[in-house]
């Protein structure tokens, strides 16, 4: 009467290693997966093949004096071109625009001229983003850009505008709470709140400009801003960085084939 539970018993464990390795056998002949790293390149959205050697001139700047976005933006975008494109990029003093383009509307300022009638008067400080329009016409004078160019040897010149400044906003925003049940189990919930917050909006209009004849070859503007909790306390140069660091790669797409880094899955 022993004999057979243990045979049955023999045969549920034999059925069992079956079961088991034929479980084991399905998941090894499953499907598998693979990453792998791609880049796309991305064409260039100017044609720079006839330049050999670029200058970052200078921007018309304002916004906050906490930051001088002139001097930055120029050593900025002359570090990513020396690493980031063919071109020769020129060392040369940084060209004080505001200043220039100042100069160049004196005459205008004459009450009987026709540009004082109709013309924009320049802001003395540039606050927000209305007091850059007038400046536009500094970009206009092809005669004074191919001074320019001829002076550096006909090099793709890029300049624009750049506007920096703080920024503050209050509403309900949407974060995170942690909670606990009355079994101590933790989850997190979505809350709105109100909250104050500051922070900065960069604004700069890239001008690219052929120092050949001083004609403008292309131009694109772009507007990021950052904002923090109003007591977070953020130094107003590393906002300027962290908000370049955005806007970088599209700057250089204009001029050098890029390539955007990704994964492709594939089944095995």
């Amino acid at each position: 009467m022993t004999a057979r539970p243990k045979a049955r018993r023999n045969r549920r464990l034999a059925l069992a290693i079956v079961a088991a390795a034929c479980t084991g056998l399905v998941a090894a002949c499953g499907p598998s997966y693979i990453e792998i790293p791609i880049e796309t390149p991305i064409q260039p959205k100017l044609d720079v093949t006839a330049f050999q050697r670029v200058l970052v001139a200078g921007f018309v700047a304002g916004g906050t004096d906490d930051v001088d976005a002139n001097l930055e933006t120029v050593r900025l975008l002359r570090s990513q071109l020396r690493t980031k494109s063919s071109l020769k990029v020129i060392d040369a003093d940084v060209m004080p625009l505001l200043d220039i383009a100042q100069d160049q509307s004196k005459p205008a300022e004459d009450p009987g001229s026709t540009a004082a009638q109709g013309g924009l008067a320049l802001p003395k400080s540039i606050k927000e983003e209305k007091d850059l329009e007038p400046y536009e016409r500094l970009f206009a004078n092809t005669s004074y850009w191919k001074t320019i160019g001829e002076e550096y040897q006909n090099p793709l010149i890029v300049t624009g505008t750049v506007l920096f400044a703080p920024k503050t906003t209050s509403g309900l925003v949407n974060r995170e709470e942690e909670v606990f049940d009355s079994l101590g189990r933790r989850r997190v919930v979505p809350v709105r709140t109100y909250m104050e917050r500051k922070g900065f909006v960069l604004h700069p209009k890239f001008v690219f400009i052929d120092g050949r004849n001083g004609t403008t070859l292309h131009s694109e503007s772009y507007r990021e801003e950052i904002l923090y909790n109003a007591q977070q306390q953020t130094p107003a140069l590393s906002s300027y960085f962290e908000l370049m660091d955005r806007l970088v790669p599209n700057f250089l797409s204009a001029l050098s084939n890029q390539k955007i880094k990704g994964t492709r899955v594939l089944l095995n």
